[in-house]
């Protein structure tokens, strides 16, 4: 009989399973003991590291930003200002992941552009710390936000935050002197200091909003806030204030700047008025301007482009990077060289037939009157800006001499304390011209220097400022626009030294000769100071923008307005005890005396006399009192 054949090893499969329990048991014990063990370290040996962790998930350092400083002209008118703005800010560790989703519904919302969609993703690239929100938008209007908090549920991790946002009451008049803010770009975000512009979304881009930014800006402020696993402050645990921006006294005089403008009428020029007796900027006009309002809360490109692309340049300003050949109004600068050197003396004459020519060559250096004037003397060619002379007398001097005497009164060299734009322009020399254009520098050259053209370049401010030497006869005071910073005085760290003459009669001989240019039946601007209370030092000058041939007449019909002469005046008034400086430049004027020197005796008008057209009591002759012209 077969036997049976076993179907199942019941002692084997017991032992199967055994050997399956001891191995889960071990590996159950081991995963326990591991686990203990990472309790027992996260617990007992980090404990306090593990603590400040957690503490710092739950507790969050919210930024407040510092209130800017404000911007006020001499006479306390307000030049900038904060106004209250809303804003749109983003926390993304809010928005669920869905940042991208929240984003396009926003921009669908408020019916935005696809430009506005990719800044936000520029914003939001910028570094930040956790928690810490991102404005998106700035002065939102009463629809917009209206919108956002309708549409809040579909909006998480957006909110509505109240700030404060620049403003320029004035807008375009102090555009070109007090600048304007604009939003951080990501080149400043790098350079910027990380802590102190936590919040803050805007910085001074030029003018003394960018030259005094860190003292404008203040120190930023914060708050300790716990949240719980979304976000949401549940209290605050520790508040610091922000300390607020220093406020600036600007040396500027709104009226005065006012009147410097209408004076200037819709003309594309310059105005810059400097009392001389402590380089305070009193009016500085750059026309035409732009409101500089619209770069606060971002310029559109279509605005920003209508304003670059123009073709009257309103962003360019002339004050301080505009250079310009100074024409006839440096010849004073030049007869101080001249006196000074013993080159010449008041009473050296030379004979003008109505050109100059140099020994031994047969080209004629025209003077503007080709009649001549005949023998003329130092006060004669002042007053009539002789070219003949002052090209004998360049001659005489030579390019050396000449270019330091003019490097005495800053023509070729940044002038101002407190203005960061301002370009050096170029005041040649022999050296210059082998090292620039490895050329010989030829007499020519240094004759048509010292009637100010040829290879020299200034800045209308700086031409102020050597007119400002003028007035206070060497005495060097840097240009600047701040009176007060926070109430204190800025300090010039690097001073120039003054003019020192080796007889200081020649500041007064050049200063008579100033003065027939504007009073002398003869003096080539005298319609400019008819009917004057006081007595005006100046000098026109006309400068080429485009060079004429040997033999040929400046013919303005055949001219293109473009290509026309630029017209130039400077001046100082009351000439016995000089209280005011002006120097106006028109782009394609033409006539310094005709067209710009008015221009100065209205601005001039405006400072020294009352509202009923009488010299005021501080001006008239004896009296050197300074006071605050419209106090």
């Amino acid at each position: 009989m077969p036997q049976p054949i076993p179907l199942k090893d019941h002692d084997k499969e017991k032992n199967l399973v055994n050997r399956r329990l001891l191995a889960c048991a071990a590996l159950v014990f081991s995963l326990v003991a591991v686990l203990v063990g990472r309790l027992y370290v996260l617990q007992v040996l980090q404990h306090a590291q593990q603590s400040a962790v957690s503490e710092n998930n739950r507790v969050h350092v919210l930024p407040i930003a510092p209130e800017r400083g404000l911007i006020y002209d001499r006479n306390g008118v307000v030049l900038a200002d904060n106004k209250p703005s809303f804003d749109l800010t983003m926390t993304r560790e809010r928005t669920g992941g869905a940042t991208a989703q929240v984003l396009d519904t926003l921009t669908q919302v408020l019916g935005l552009g696809e430009e506005d969609r990719k800044q936000f993703d520029k914003d939001l690239r910028r570094g930040r710390k956790p928690f810490e929100p991102v404005t998106l938008m700035v002065g939102l209007d009463e629809q917009q936000i209206a919108l956002v908090a309708v549409n809040q549920f579909r909006l998480p991790g957006l909110d509505v935050e109240p700030q404060f946002i620049r403003e320029y009451p004035l807008g375009a008049h102090f555009a070109h002197s007090v600048g304007y803010v604009g939003r951080i770009n990501e080149k400043e975000a790098k350079a910027l200091d990380s802590t102190e512009y936590r919040g803050t979304q805007s910085i001074g881009k030029t003018g003394i909003e960018h030259f005094y930014e860190s003292q404008l800006h203040g120190h930023v402020g914060y708050e300790e806030v716990e949240t719980n696993a979304q976000g949401r402050v549940m209290r605050v645990l520790n508040h610091k204030d922000p300390t607020p921006g220093q406020d600036i006294v600007l040396t500027l005089d709104a009226h005065l700047q006012q009147a410097a403008e209408k004076a200037l009428g819709d003309r594309r020029g310059s105005v810059v008025v400097l009392d001389p007796a402590n380089g305070d900027v009193l009016a500085m006009v750059s026309n035409p301007s732009f409101d500089p309002n619209l770069f606060v809360k971002g310029i559109s490109f279509k605005q920003y482009a209508e304003l670059r692309d123009s073709i009257d340049r309103p962003l360019f300003n002339r004050v301080l990077r505009g250079l310009y050949a100074p024409g006839s109004t440096v010849k004073p600068e030049v007869a101080i060289a001249g006196l000074d050197s013993g080159v010449i003396t008041p009473g050296s004459r030379v004979f003008d037939p109505g050109y100059y020519e140099l020994p031994n060559y047969d080209h004629k250096y025209r003077n503007w009157n080709r009649t001549g004037d005949g023998w003329v003397d130092l006060y004669t060619a002042i007053m009539r800006s002789n070219d003949t002379y002052f090209y004998d007398l360049a001659h005489k001097l030579g390019i050396d001499r000449l270019h330091d005497y003019m490097a005495e009164f800053g023509l070729g060299q940044k002038v101002s304390l407190d203005m960061f734009e301002e370009s050096s322009g170029l005041m040649p020399s022999a050296q210059w011209k082998r090292a620039t254009r490895r050329q010989a520098w030829f007499p020519g050259e240094t004759l048509i220097l010292g009637i100010g053209q040829g290879y020299m370049q200034v800045t209308p401010l700086q031409l102020a400022q050597a007119t400002s030497l003028l007035a206070s006869k060497g005495v060097w005071h840097r240009p600047h626009l701040a009176m007060t910073v926070g109430g204190d005085t800025p300090v010039d760290p690097n001073p120039m030294p003054d003019i020192v003459l080796r007889d200081r009669r020649a500041w007064d001989q050049v200063s008579q000769g100033m003065q027939m240019v504007m009073h002398d039946p003869r003096g080539i601007a005298r319609a400019a100071a008819a009917g004057a209370q006081y007595r005006i030092a100046g000098k026109s000058g006309t400068a080429q923008v485009v060079a004429i041939k040997q033999g040929e007449r400046y013919n303005r019909n055949k001219t293109l307005e473009r290509h026309r002469d630029n017209a130039l005046f400077v001046g100082f008034a009351p000439a016995e005890h000089p209280s005011v400086v002006v120097a106006v430049m028109i782009e394609n004027g033409e006539a310094g005396g005709r067209v710009a020197g008015p221009v100065v005796r209205e601005v001039m008008d405006a400072y020294l006399l009352d509202d009923q057209g009488h010299l005021k009591p501080q001006y008239a002759s004896g009296n050197t009192t300074k006071a605050s012209p419209h106090g």
